[in-house]
């Protein structure tokens, strides 16, 4: 097997960080645009609240995202990728090729 699959391998490492079931969908949705928590919540039909909360604090923590908070009444935070995040759009126009080629 090749040294890039084997056992600690680089996308064993990134999927610990992005393979969570809702991770993609989050990102996806913020290529291009920034968004709120209830916006991302509308466009993630299913995912619960406390799920988004923890993808978006884990987003964060990893440095693919960013939260901007405005000191409003009620609160007003959105979300948007940083530039790390703008480097997975490549995985992401991959996968929406495959799944036009073979779905």
């Amino acid at each position: 097997m090749d040294k890039i699959y084997s056992k600690g391998c680089r996308i064993e490492e990134t999927l610990k960080i992005l393979g969570n079931k809702w991770t993609f969908l989050i990102i996806k949705n913020l290529m291009g645009d920034k968004l709120r928590f209830n916006e991302l919540l509308h466009l993630l039909n299913g995912i619960s609240p406390k799920t988004l909360t923890e993808r978006l604090r884990s987003l964060e923590k990893e440095g693919i995202i960013t939260r901007k908070i405005y000191p409003e009444i009620p609160p007003k935070v959105e979300y948007k990728l940083t530039p790390k995040g703008d480097d997975l759009k490549i995985i992401l126009d991959t996968l929406n090729q495959w799944g036009k080629k073979y779905i």
